[in-house]
């Protein structure tokens, strides 16, 4: 059971010392209840106390680590069952699978489609991930040789998959540097694959059929000291797998059933051998509640709508995604280019952008910082009005760029444009734009300064 701020404070020395960077004991133990810091800021508590405040406060789902460095990736740490009730917090790993038995010709053919496989979407890089190397011949050097391509060709985070130990040592001994995730913990192996998680400090995949052996399984790999598991619930049809998938978030999130507090891993493949059905299950699982999802393609009609898919279901909805403020350039504007001007809600620059484009008509495009909010709700918070429109104009350097003295403006905010003229000064002409985006080609072909 969690505990509450005032179970944190009473096990707490109550010195207010401040050395935490809270003012009192009691904030800083409402901030230990709220997972907003960790215990362990506290330098006085005794160690038998972080211990048991850190297992009582952790999350249900525990949080694990695949790879190392700027590349890693962190999935669980899941604390709701639906998106509306708080946030998802980490979006599921998409990869690829290469196996062993594949010919060099298919394999540099996976591995050019893993390395094209990006795509950007309102100033965010989607692409994949993860390469999931697969055993299918159990020959060792064969093994060997596909991990080392992966390794030389590409930064992409690595999954070893395989039932038998040596095969599994032989890949980690060329890439446990990147901290590769496991694959291959059943009832029969579980001892020695235990050990070499230890011994390379990677996360394991616990492989089970239905969801009371994979418990069992992650009550042994805890007792034998390991602790980072993924969860491979073997299943003979996509519906038995989704009740699995929903029984593994409920169970830890309702019940505290820690054995099944851990992200899972899919592969879509495992259901079907046609491409359009992979996808369609891929897309299911990426909204529940997959935190690895490996795919037998990456070809990108496959993968754009996935990758979106991904980023609008884990995008926060408490937080309004933002572009940095800026003048953006479209299209090789010159000195007589327009400047339009508009807020930093990335929808409205991901709208107005794409009709930019398509125009073909060159275009300096003025992002102002309105703390991720869309035009109108900015205009009426305030924070998009003439005076921060003028300032931020005035301090772009867009002024040295152009020829003429002519800004656009959104035409729901038309009434500005009295006002702006003023603020920018002598010379300054406002031009009230189209109110929606998709007028914006006809608009910039009439447009003359």
């Amino acid at each position: 059971m969690a505990l509450s701020g005032l179970d944190i404070f009473k096990k707490l020395p109550k010195t207010n010392c401040k050395k935490c960077n809270f003012p009192t004991c009691l904030a800083f133990a409402m901030q230990v209840a709220a997972g907003k810091v960790e215990i362990s800021s506290c330098p006085d508590v005794s160690p038998d106390v972080v211990a048991q405040i850190a297992e009582a406060t952790a999350p249900p789902i525990r949080p694990i680590t695949i790879g190392t460095g700027d590349n890693a990736l962190k999935i669980g740490e899941e604390t709701v069952m639906f998106r509306h009730d708080k946030r998802f917090e980490h979006q599921p790993g998409i990869g690829l699978l290469l196996t062993d038995e594949m010919s060099d010709e298919t394999l540099n053919k996976h591995i050019e489609q893993f390395k094209t496989a990006a795509f950007e979407r309102v100033g965010v890089m989607m692409r994949a991930e993860i390469l999931a190397i697969k055993s299918v011949t159990k020959d060792v050097e064969r093994f060997k040789a596909v991990v080392k391509r992966a390794m030389d060709e590409t930064q992409g985070l690595l999954i070893l998959m395989s039932d038998s130990p040596d095969i599994l040592k032989a890949g980690l001994s060329i890439c446990s540097e990147r901290k590769p995730l496991i694959c291959g913990v059943n009832a029969d192996n579980l001892a020695e694959i235990a050990q070499l998680a230890k011994e390379y400090n990677c996360p394991v995949v616990a492989k089970g059929v239905g969801i009371d052996e994979i418990a069992d399984l992650t009550n042994k790999l805890s007792s034998a000291g390991v602790k980072d598991i993924v969860l491979y619930p073997v299943s003979t049809s996509m519906k038995d797998r989704f009740e699995q998938e929903t029984m593994i978030r409920r169970l830890p999130l309702k019940k505290t059933f820690r054995p099944l507090g851990f992200p899972t891993i899919i592969f879509p493949s495992d259901f079907t051998a046609d491409k359009d059905e992979e996808m369609l299950i891929a897309a299911t699982f990426v909204a529940r509640y997959s935190g690895i999802i490996i795919l037998s393609t990456l070809e990108p009609h496959y993968t754009y709508p996935l990758f979106c898919l991904r980023m609008n279901i884990y995008t926060d909805p408490q937080r309004p995604m933002t572009m940095e403020e800026k003048v953006y350039e479209f299209n090789n504007p010159d000195q007589n280019a327009p400047i339009l001007v508009t807020t930093n809600f990335s929808l409205t620059y991901f709208l107005v952008s794409g009709e930019i484009e398509s125009s073909r008509k060159p275009v300096w495009l003025a992002i102002q910082n309105t703390e991720g909010l869309s035009v109108l709700t900015a205009w009426s918070a305030g924070k998009f009005n003439a005076e921060s429109i003028a300032k931020f104009i005035k301090n772009s350097g867009i002024m040295e760029k152009v020829s003429h003295r002519n800004v656009v403006i959104p035409g729901y905010v038309a009434e500005l444009s009295g006002d702006l003229e003023e603020e920018l000064g002598a010379g300054w002409k406002v031009t009230v734009g189209p109110r929606e985006a998709p007028s914006l080609p006809g608009f910039l072909k009439q447009w003359q300064a």
